[in-house]
């Protein structure tokens, strides 16, 4: 099966208004904050790379990180960052174990075994399996790669804390819903769960900037 067209601009505007047709919650977000962006990514290596640097550490934390990396490898391809020693891998902000991470995902890449040129080809599952064969990439980075590289509409992180946060926020659980939960809350949204999760990271991120 041919997987679904990725989201545009069109079709979130599109989706968000079915959605807080839907969900008076999620309405709420959008009166507070207005739509959230698209927030789509260049799809690729270096894409990729950012997104395991992400893992468990703040946005802003990965943000610094890769942008040394960038500095101290450019031009950043599979092959000059393999050129990098664990000594440079760590003063740019790598763990040892994401500087392993980062080297099975330069060398699967390099070495043909991972084409991520191919994935906008695969359905979600497929996507999941391919990538998810590279050491250090899990459920949540696979996740996180189809929804905002891919473009994918209907997938659901449910472990990703920051989402997490904002869905027990925002429906007055008065707790952070924990992954099985999540992903039963995450049934409601459907076709547009990606959507949904947009809105929710809206939310948190517009609730700490009041906040600060």
């Amino acid at each position: 099966m041919a997987p679904p067209p990725p989201l545009t601009s069109s079709s979130l505007a599109s989706a968000i208004g079915e959605l807080v047709g839907r969900d008076a919650d999620l309405a709420g977000i959008v009166d507070r904050f207005g739509p959230p962006p698209l927030w789509d990514r260049v799809p690729g290596f270096q894409t990729l790379l950012h997104i395991i640097l992400e893992q468990q550490v703040s946005l802003a934390s990965a943000r610094a990180a890769f942008d040394r990396l960038r500095a101290a490898a450019d031009p950043l391809t599979p092959s000059r960052f393999l050129e990098l020693s664990d000594a440079e891998l760590l003063a740019i902000g790598f763990s040892r174990q994401k500087a392993r991470y980062g080297r099975a995902l330069a060398t699967a890449v390099d070495s043909g075994a991972l084409d991520l040129g191919s994935m906008d080809r695969l359905g979600d599952d497929d996507v999941h399996r391919a990538l998810q064969a590279v050491p250090g990439i899990g459920q949540w980075t696979s996740t996180i790669y189809l929804l905002m590289v891919l473009g994918r509409p209907d997938v659901w992180p449910v472990g990703d804390i920051a989402l997490a946060q904002s869905v027990g926020e925002v429906k007055g659980l008065g707790r952070r819903p924990g992954a099985s939960e999540m992903a039963a809350l995450g049934e409601a949204w459907r076709p547009w769960r990606s959507v949904a999760a947009r809105l929710f990271w809206h939310d948190y991120l517009g609730r700490r900037r009041r906040a600060g």
